[in-house]
Formats: C-alpha cells, structure tokens, sequence
C-alpha cells in the first residue's frame, strides 16, 4: 500500500485477556474507535504496545489480525526493536511477510551504538526489505540521538522515509526542516508537545494518549493543518493534563487505565508491569476524571 505520511497514526496498545492471552475482542473495540475517529495509520508493537514482552508468534499474530481487520483503510505499520541486526532484519521482512504496510525502527537495543554503528544497523534494515520506513528517534528513553548528521548518512535510502521526532526538543522540528525540507517526514512523538509540534510544521503525530482519546487528538491535528489554531488551543489546553501522562515509566499503565475509562479497553497489563496502586493510581484517577468532567465538544473535524 502507498500512503502519505501525515495525521495522526495511534501506537496502539496491546490487549491481554485475565489470563495473559492476546485479548482480540478488545483490540478489535478499541481498533474501530481508531478508524472511527479518522486516524490516518496504525502502529503495532511499540513501547505503548508492550513489544520487549511479546513473543515472535503474537507479534505476528497482532499484525495478522490487523491487517485483516483494517482492511486496507489505513496502513498497517509494525515497530522493530531487536538487540542485534541479524533479528532486527529478520523481523523487517517477517513483518513484510505477514501483511506490514511500512515499519517503525528504533535503534539497537540494550546496546548504546556510535554513530558508524547506528547507521550500519539502520542502513541494513532498510536494505532488507522495500517497506516504508519511520525512524524512531528516542534518545531520553533508548540513549541513542539519531542526529541529522545520522540522517545525512540515511538520506540515499528510499525506505527511510520519516521519523517520529521524540527528543523533547521542539527545535529539531525545525532543525530537521531546515537541513532536508520535505526529504523526510517529521512525527511528532511526545504528546504534550503534540500541537507544537504541528504548528511548527510537523507532518503528523504518533500518539499515545490518542489511544484513549482518539477524537480529540485527530480533532486537534486537523484544525491545526487547516488553520485554525485558535478552534484547537481549548482541546489542546484540555488535553493537556492527559497528554502528560505519556511522558513517564509508567505510561503503559497510564494509558490503559485511560482506554479503561473511556471504554476502550482494559487495564490489565503484562507483568513485570503492574496495574497502578495507592496514590500513583489516584493521581492518574484524578487527572482522568478532571478530563471526564469536562470533555470538549467538537466540531465536524473530519470535514475539514
């Protein structure tokens, strides 16, 4: 499938029955809330999604499943996060195999590569399959910049073709802009810099608390493209305080109390995560209930 990169493309979470079994049926619930909502991608896998405890048969069975539910409407896009080339490459064109749209490709693992190192690590992954490529590019959680002078090294390969931009430095927005136009696609990655992220010209957003919230979040993407910044400040000032719950160690949690409470999942997670507890629950209750209260009307976005 051929698709543009731009709006907003959710990192969907991955559902787990009581018994710690792919949960389909609520995936399937949340994934229409998605598609309802007029998202334009779907990503699997990821940090959201719970990918570092997912065995090889249920990644392959979550992308499966989704490509067939999808049904062609958005693309499908899996996330590769190996230790090593050889299963990062492996897992590129087993993803191909199965039905991936495009993939989402975070440096190695566990593993802080140099600069050479990282590029012989990306540089293989593109090579190994045709697929469209977003680079995810976390160096707060991952501990690798994937720097413009990386992205130099990149820029002869057709599959890399975008990043999701989570360094939590709104310039390299910019920066990005400045050193390649429109060579590669700009993400944002961090929810509370989302609609900054737009206005300084990002093409779209990889969300997470957009998992819960999916209207809101393609609400706010789209008035913002269309021009009208001051109809998304009250969704984006709402949404804030929800927005921040993305940024922390426990956003997993976070975010799946969120699909909880807006009906869009549950909040059973894969140990070693546990449910949240005590005051951090009651915090994270208190910033969700607020939002519950309160929840904007929106307008006809999808039209725009």
């Amino acid at each position: 499938m051929k698709f543009e990169w731009k709006g907003v493309f959710p990192a969907v979470t991955t559902k787990f029955t009581a018994d710690d079994q792919l949960d389909f049926e609520a995936f399937d619930l949340n994934l229409k809330a998605q598609l309802e909502a007029g998202v334009n991608g779907i990503i699997l896998g990821g940090s959201l999604g719970e990918a570092s405890t997912l065995t090889q048969d249920e990644k392959d069975a979550l992308l499966v499943h989704t490509v067939a539910a999808v049904a062609g409407k958005v693309p499908v896009l899996m996330n590769i996060s190996e230790a090593s080339t050889k299963l990062a490459v492996a897992a590129a064109i087993t993803a191909r195999d199965k039905g991936a749209d495009g993939l989402m490709v975070l440096p190695p693992m566990r593993y802080t590569s140099d600069e050479r190192e990282t590029v012989a690590f990306l540089r293989a992954i593109a090579q190994a399959t045709e697929l469209p490529i977003i680079l995810y590019n976390n160096p707060v959680d991952y501990k690798i910049w994937i720097s413009p002078a990386i992205f130099r090294q990149l820029e002869d390969l057709p599959t890399i073709q975008a990043v999701k931009e989570s360094t939590r430095d709104i310039s390299n927005v910019t920066r990005m802009k400045n050193a390649f136009g429109d060579r590669f696609a700009v993400f944002t990655g961090v929810d509370p810099l989302g609609m900054e992220s737009i206005v300084m010209g990002a093409d779209g957003w990889v969300a997470g608390l957009g998992c819960a919230f999916p209207r809101e979040t393609v609400a706010i993407y789209r008035l913002v493209k269309a021009g009208m910044i001051q109809e998304a400040l009250p969704i984006y000032r709402w949404f804030l305080p929800v927005l921040e719950l993305d940024i922390s160690s426990k956003l997993v949690q976070n975010i799946k109390l969120a699909e909880a409470m807006t009906g869009l999942g549950n909040e059973i997670v894969r140990e070693p995560r546990l449910p949240l507890v005590g005051e951090e629950r009651e915090r994270v209750l208190a910033i969700l209930d607020a939002a519950l209260a309160n929840r904007p009307e929106l307008s006809d976005y999808l039209n725009l």
